[in-house]
């Protein structure tokens, strides 16, 4: 987004922070009953994903009529998927059972990136009856087929890599300038998407804000990469200073128990505003997330954390001198292509560089604290223990915890193809915290 409308929507917040929330219009799952042209959209993620890799899109249907409680993400533990898949077929069946019913839809359309497309052909080839029950199957930038799966009409997206990829009989689109999260996140996909599922062209590739008004954001609290639900947790939720990332009340507007699959919300939020969450475990590093504005109603937040002492979270290094960061962003970061690559300023410095994040690693996540914990910066080399993880990366970065830096980490993203973004956030001292930082895709 470029920095004008950051500036523009900066404004609106305030605004609309001095008049009051208002509550804007948001459509529901009843409604799509009586606009059966939107049948129900449920992505199926891959390896070491989630619901995450397609928030964008899902507000990119919203801002062109689809109901948001009618776009759903069916989430699974990739790392044990050979021993889970008949349960995540039978997960798969009830989740379409209830929005056929919710709805009154005749079917649903179906989305899968990498190893979830692995999911949705075996799913679709399974059975008639299973396919009978989907309108259009969409394969992300992952398995071949020799025919659409099951029969359902396919449209199939392929990222950078080789260009003879395909499952025949499908509409098969190549977008060999994108990355291979990126091609479930960018307008170009979204394009194709959704004229795939309506048979004709978005009114829109943007997200529409909702301006002047309060937007509804629901998700869950997760553990990374199994997708638990986090439990025996709390989790707080403050509205922050836009340009330092502190907190505006010490009392959170929110706070909620986690349990079970750690679902939370729907929380009313301002869509222009900023938003810390934040999971507070006794005995345990309080995590906190921070987030960009949300523009319109999301129910696709994931809060993607580890229990204390094991997951990444042990592998990062604390202390009270320095802060410990992770910031991650739905389309690869790429620090060895030069002008038409990406770049990253954490306090002032770029920390992108072809050794931590090459193309080829396809990283979407950045882990930087100070390795060793000797105030040293050294990003000569990633962390090997991190860069070996898919769409990971690591690197040994001192980072000064409070009170230093006037008590925040400033961090700027220069998006390739044009952009900047500045999310500054407090410098929490690693060894009492952790801090998670989304950037926007778009």
């Amino acid at each position: 987004m470029h920095t004008s409308r950051r500036r523009l929507l900066s404004l609106l917040a305030g605004v609309a922070l001095a008049a009051g929330p208002a509550v804007a219009a948001v459509p529901s799952a009843a409604e799509a009953a009586t606009t059966p042209s939107y049948r129900p959209v449920i992505f199926v993620h891959g390896s070491a994903g989630s619901a995450s890799q397609f928030q964008t899109q899902a507000k990119r249907l919203a801002s062109n009529g689809y109901p948001i409680d009618i776009i759903e993400a069916h989430e699974y533990d990739s790392p044990n998927l050979a021993t889970i898949l008949p349960q995540v077929y039978a997960g798969l069946d009830a989740r379409i059972s209830r929005l056929l019913a919710a709805t009154g839809a005749d079917r649903v359309d179906l989305l899968a990136h990498s190893l979830g497309t692995f999911v949705m052909q075996g799913y679709l080839a399974s059975s008639p009856d299973r396919a009978a029950r989907v309108a259009h199957y969409v394969n992300l930038d992952g398995r071949t087929a020799a025919a659409p799966p099951g029969g359902v009409p396919t449209l199939a997206i392929w990222g950078e890599g080789d260009a003879a990829r395909a499952v025949a009989g499908a509409r098969n689109v190549y977008l060999p300038d994108q990355s291979h999260t990126q091609t479930v996140s960018s307008r170009e996909s979204f394009g194709e998407i959704f004229r795939f599922f309506q048979g004709r062209a978005p009114r829109t590739t943007s997200i529409v804000p909702q301006l002047f008004g309060t937007a509804r954001v629901s998700g869950r609290a997760v553990l990374f990469p199994s997708n638990a639900g986090v439990a025996d947790a709390t989790l707080e939720v403050y509205p922050v200073n836009s340009l330092t990332g502190g907190r505006l009340s010490n009392r959170p507007a929110h706070r909620v128990s986690l349990s079970g699959d750690g679902s939370f919300g729907p929380f009313p939020v301002l869509a222009t505003a900023r938003y810390e969450f934040a999971i507070v475990r006794a005995g345990a590093a309080t995590h906190h997330f921070y987030f960009q504005p949300f523009l319109r109603s999301d129910s696709f937040l994931r809060l993607a954390t580890s229990r204390p002492g094991e997951g990444l979270g042990a592998l990062i290094d604390t202390s009270d001198r320095h802060t410990a960061l992770t910031i991650q962003r739905q389309k690869e970061w790429w620090g060895d292509q030069g002008d038409a690559g990406d770049n990253l300023w954490i306090n002032g410095r770029d920390v992108l560089n072809p050794a931590n994040t090459p193309r080829a690693k396809r990283t979407i996540a950045v882990f930087a604290f100070d390795d060793g914990s000797d105030g040293v910066t050294d990003l000569t080399a990633p962390l090997p223990e991190f860069f070996s993880q898919t769409f990971i990366t690591g690197m040994d970065l001192f980072i000064p915890a409070a009170p230093a830096h006037l008590g925040l980490v400033r961090i700027t993203v220069g998006q390739r193809g044009g952009g900047y973004d500045v999310v500054n956030v407090p410098n929490w001292k690693s060894s009492a915290h952790r801090v998670s930082v989304n950037v926007d895709d778009f």
